[in-house]
């Protein structure tokens, strides 16, 4: 099989991991397309969105079309490092210590309320984002992959919260945002949900596995051959610099900011049907790759402006190349 033609199966399996999917999950077009992305990418995400938009569910359903192992961990103020990574315990039987792996040992983890947790919880994840690695008891375990870290945070609630620091937010490629659904997306919620069964169960009972975890892999080696022009890399790295350089921010992104912009730009390429990247490309995944790489000066907040609309200032400042 030529490139060409690994190009199009990819394109096709994702065509029906998306279908899977939506089977599941009602709208959220935009959010589905950006978590494929990082996916595709091998990065991770923060979602941010307020309680019972689909986020759990999202992540579910898109575990189960790659018979992916799922694993969901809530943060609270007292959950411990140990109840991430896993811990030595005394075995009676064998009069040994044994490891017991903790939750963080999946493909798909579920980081839910992250920033309920204490800052030092909050850093067992660090290691593993970073090196795919667990260490307990001075001893490293390496996790099979794929693994991607998908964070959950809610935006508006902040009592009892610890914000993530600039250091850990910079280890997820998107901070994709989640919105309510339109009225028809609602109502088939509602319906979808309420209609012949007792309680509120998460229903992904309808997603079919698609694919197995080496095709997965597969999918993500196909996604890193897809071809980034140096103009097109020129212009995520101008995107990323321009907002150290406006005055809008008082943070600028780093490196990782045209790092982010580069990846999430080859994963939509994909998701697109492409083989190469556009300044489309790398437009649409700025506000995501970029939206927690940045923060507001503080005249820019006093007058009410957000990130996304600062960042959107920022993009069409910057022109891209032109053929």
């Amino acid at each position: 099989m030529d490139n060409s033609d690994s190009f199009k199966q990819a394109h096709y399996i994702l065509q029906q991991i998306r279908a899977e999917v939506r089977k599941a999950v009602v709208g959220q077009k935009e959010v589905i397309s950006h978590v494929l992305a990082a996916f595709l990418a091998g990065g991770h995400v923060l979602l941010e969105g307020v309680p019972g938009l689909g986020k759990t569910l999202l992540v579910l359903a898109l575990a189960r079309t790659m018979g992916a192992k799922f694993s969901r961990i809530q943060f609270t103020p007292d959950l411990m490092p140990t109840d991430v990574t896993g811990h030595a315990m005394w075995d009676q039987a064998t009069s040994q210590f044994r490891i017991r792996k903790g939750p963080i040992f999946c493909n798909l983890l579920l980081a839910d309320e992250i920033n309920r947790a204490p800052a030092k919880t909050q850093a067992a994840l660090l290691e593993v984002m970073q090196e795919r690695q667990v260490t307990i008891e001075g001893d490293a375990f390496k996790l099979d992959p794929p693994f991607i870290t998908l964070a959950t945070q809610n935006p508006v609630e902040q009592e009892g919260t610890y914000p993530l620091p600039e250091a850990q937010l910079d280890r997820f490629l998107l901070k994709v945002l989640i919105q309510y659904p339109s009225i028809e997306e609602e109502v088939s919620i509602v319906n979808t949900v309420t209609h012949g069964s007792v309680g509120g169960m998460l229903d992904v009972e309808a997603v079919q596995q698609i694919i197995d975890l080496k095709t997965a892999l597969n999918l993500q080696q196909i996604c890193a051959q897809v071809t980034v022009d140096r103009r097109i890399m020129e212009y995520a790295v101008q995107l990323s610099r321009a907002t150290r350089e406006n005055i809008g921010f008082s943070m600028g992104a780093g490196p990782r900011g045209g790092i982010a912009l580069v990846r999430a730009g080859r994963a939509l390429a994909l998701l697109s049907g492409r083989s190469f990247v556009t300044p489309d490309d790398i437009r649409r995944a700025s506000l995501p790759a970029l939206r927690h790489r940045v923060s507001l000066s503080p005249e820019f907040e006093i007058e009410g402006m957000s990130v996304d609309q600062a960042l959107i200032n920022v993009v069409n400042s910057v022109a891209p190349p032109t053929q």
